[in-house]
């Protein structure tokens, strides 16, 4: 029986020390001052060393746990801020049937990273001329995470890509640690080929991969549903980024609405295996390729490097590469 007894408070410290991890992250990186939750901190955990017996602990806990998550969920997300160029402006779609009409697709001129020309641009489409989808994978750092870009394909209109991103606001950097919080608005970026793939290959120096998916013309056209869907509903109401639930991919998959949801699996958090896991589903074209060589063949730093900003850069990534042939 003392083995369990001991299991018990091992099990319960767990769930203390992540919980208590959690509310003081959500102090010091959502609350109004870095110092009331160092304060609050401490109190608690003087609270916990003092306080007898081991119910009036956990009482004690209990109550500052929900008191700061209770506040944690007042929190609201907005449209409204003072926000970074590259993201000043939401994507929204005007659907008149078959044709629509894309407002701020962004399509930048970059002279380097950060020193850019903003430029918002309106496209009209048919989404009965849309062909197919292609995903552009870009890894920007750990081999294991990722960032999928979605590139819808029209027979008579340039590709349209979405991205799905942090929204920050001016003078805010990423961090990976604050997007398990409420630091960023969810954006959805709808963009030029030469924007949101050009500047990761040409100036952020990142690696991307591009892939054609397996889906008819007509399941892509559902899918850009989805995506203008997605894209109207964040306009109206503003939604909050979160690293693990709602991020660059697990928004795709929340949006996406099918009578037989899709097996989960690991691959999906840890994205930088996505494509692998998409090998195995058979949701990419491979051309008959194994998997290792399919995915050094759809790498395209060197074509899109090369291409630069030719009104022709999206023939000229693609050139060669299994399943656009």
């Amino acid at each position: 029986m003392k083995l369990f007894r001991w299991f018990g408070l091992f099990l319960l410290g767990v769930v203390i020390l992540s919980a208590f991890a959690w509310a003081f992250g959500a102090l010091y990186y959502d609350g109004p001052a870095k110092s009331i939750a160092a304060v609050m901190a401490v109190a608690v955990l003087l609270a916990l060393i003092l306080v007898r017996p081991l119910k009036r602990k956990l009482l004690v806990f209990a109550v500052w746990f929900a008191l700061v998550l209770g506040w944690w969920l007042t929190l609201k997300p907005t449209n409204e801020a003072n926000w970074q160029a590259d993201v000043a402006q939401l994507g929204w779609a005007d659907i008149n049937g078959d044709e629509v009409t894309l407002h701020n697709v962004r399509n930048c001129d970059y002279r380097t990273e950060t020193d850019y020309t903003p430029r918002w641009e309106t496209r009209t489409v048919r989404i009965s001329e849309i062909t197919g989808v292609d995903l552009a994978i870009d890894y920007w750092g750990s081999p294991w995470m990722a960032h999928p870009i979605a590139s819808f394909q029209f027979a008579d209109a340039p590709p349209v890509c979405f991205s799905i991103e942090t929204r920050k606001k001016a003078g805010q950097s990423y961090s990976a640690i604050g997007g398990l919080y409420r630091q960023y608005e969810l954006i959805y970026i709808v963009a030029d080929e030469r924007d949101v793939i050009r500047l990761r290959t040409n100036y952020r120096h990142e690696d991307i991969y591009l892939y054609r998916l397996t889906l008819t013309p007509a399941q892509a056209q559902g899918r850009f549903r989805e995506y203008l869907r997605s894209l109207n509903q964040i306009r109206d109401h503003p939604g909050w980024y979160n690293a693990v639930t709602t991020n660059c991919t697990t928004s795709i998959r929340h949006q996406h609405i099918a009578s037989k949801p899709t097996p989960w699996d690991w691959r999906i958090l840890v994205n930088g295996k996505g494509d692998e896991l998409m090998y195995q589903r058979h949701v990419l074209v491979t051309a008959g390729l194994p998997f290792a060589e399919l995915k050094a063949r759809a790498l395209i730093d060197s074509a899109a490097q090369a291409a630069n900003d030719s009104p022709d850069f999206s023939r000229l990534i693609r050139a060669g590469r299994p399943g656009f042939e």
